[in-house]
């Protein structure tokens, strides 16, 4: 917003205003303004190592709160923000809320939901997040025209909505039976909250699967995730949540407005352009809910990676072609972009963007679990903070070449999926870890490691 730039990154609002002599591609290329956007996620990579050890220790619903309450400070710092030093206070307190969020929430579904559900239910994570940033684009183009400063301090302040819903909520949902049975071994009590979340009192079953997951987990001394039997999982957790941010997603969700204003696009309308892309998002998650448990994961990774690369070369072309350092593009081509730009982020949105949090959730054993999805959250709050913090510098040197160096990655990534991920869907999460051992490449090295134990301990 014009008003929010002019009270916080003048030198931005001059650019953008009045400089005739500053490429496009460059306007918006400001150490400040990338500062204001990747603190959050140096917050949020931070927290992420701290919300691993209460997830643990004190449970799922904590951390929640947690989240929550650190989340509602911070949205209030930010509206009533005077100076950019409070702008940033209050954007790294969003961060931590959102660190131990990010945690808890992904591991509670994962671990609340039916084997034959758990795509779905653990999508419904990634969906709930772009009905948040739709709401987040409608707000910001609602409030874009009013006076003064009131248009951007209403956009801030709603994000303490949302937070007082996952503060209350959280004290009313149960805890999860993994995380009592982990903590407090109470197995009468993990029946009881089964029982009431499957709807059925035949649960015994499942019961023993988690007691005896927990009693391996308990019997595994000082787990570490850097073990060789952990390798396929610890990988993941790293490959996985990389090539997420490797995307190019974040580049377009955090600057969509800045893109298509680049491209000549008026404010109202560039705010109105990412109201549609985050429409687009939420459409095809939704459809990966829908989808996910029927086709397996490494279907929707593969046809979302060849979608994506397709668009993103036809954007980078069409840039590259009619769009040069000063003034814009025809309407017609700027349509085109827009369009292109949707069919981009559909297939991420049925494919990487809930994946990227649904893969790493249902692949770590007990004993480890929370240890890997640290690993997961950290290792994608520290590639954001990256993209973050060089995508308007690397726009302004790359220009419209910044299409192709993202979607060389989505090349790349796509046959590491295809290549190296087994197919996890319908298999109860306490017993995933058989699928490393079937997969041709990752039995060489679990496998190797079983044979280890049947020598030392016998069959």
């Amino acid at each position: 917003m014009d008003a929010f730039l002019k009270k916080f990154f003048p030198n931005v609002h001059t650019k953008l205003k009045e400089d005739t002599n500053t490429s496009n591609y460059c306007k918006f290329n400001s150490q400040l303004l990338t500062l204001f956007t990747s603190s959050l996620y140096v917050a949020s990579f931070t927290a992420s190592f701290f919300a691993a050890k209460a997830t643990r220790s004190f449970g799922r619903r904590p951390s929640m709160f947690i989240g929550g309450a650190v989340y509602l400070a911070g949205a209030a710092l930010s509206g009533t923000a005077s100076s950019l030093y409070m702008l940033l206070s209050g954007r790294i307190l969003l961060g931590v809320g959102i660190g131990f969020a990010n945690q808890s929430v992904p591991l509670y579904l994962s671990e609340m939901a039916p084997p034959t559900y758990r795509g779905a239910i653990s999508n419904s994570f990634q969906f709930s997040l772009n009905m948040g940033a739709l709401s987040a684009n409608l707000i910001n183009y609602a409030t874009v025209k009013m006076d003064g400063d009131w248009g951007w301090r209403i956009s801030l302040t709603m994000a303490a909505f949302p937070a007082v819903i996952l503060t209350v909520g959280s004290l009313f949902l149960p805890e999860t039976p993994n995380s009592i049975i982990q903590r407090t071994e109470n197995h009468q009590k993990a029946k009881l909250v089964l029982q009431r979340i499957r709807g059925t009192e035949d649960v015994q079953n499942e019961l023993d699967d988690l007691i005896n997951a927990n009693a391996i987990a308990k019997t595994t001394h000082n787990p570490k995730i850097t073990q060789r039997k952990y390798r396929p999982q610890l990988v993941m957790a790293i490959a996985i949540p990389f090539f997420q941010q490797v995307t190019g997603i974040n580049a377009i969700a955090f600057y969509a407005p800045i893109l298509f204003r680049t491209t000549g696009l008026g404010e109202s309308a560039s705010l109105l352009s990412a109201v549609v892309i985050r429409v687009v998002n939420a459409t095809s998650t939704f459809i990966s809910m829908l989808v996910v448990d029927k086709f397996g994961r490494r279907v929707l990774f593969t046809v979302g990676g060849v979608q994506m690369l397709v668009s993103q070369v036809m954007v980078g072309s069409i840039m590259a072609s009619q769009l040069g350092d000063y003034g814009g593009v025809s309407k017609g081509y700027g349509f085109s972009l827009i369009i292109l730009i949707c069919i981009y982020v559909a297939g991420y949105g049925w494919s990487w963007g809930p994946l990227g949090w649904l893969v790493p959730s249902e692949i770590f054993p007990l004993e480890i679990r929370s240890a890997g999805q640290s690993i997961n959250v950290g290792v994608s709050f520290l590639f954001t903070i990256i993209i973050a913090q060089t995508y308007l510098a690397m726009l302004c040197q790359f220009k419209a070449g910044i299409f192709f160096f993202f979607g060389g990655w989505v090349v790349v990534m796509t046959g590491f999926v295809y290549l190296f991920l087994p197919e996890t869907k319908n298999v109860p999460i306490e017993k995933v870890d058989r699928v490393w051992k079937e997969h041709w490449f990752w039995k060489r090295i679990v496998g190797v490691e079983d044979e280890v134990i049947t020598k030392i301990e016998g069959p």
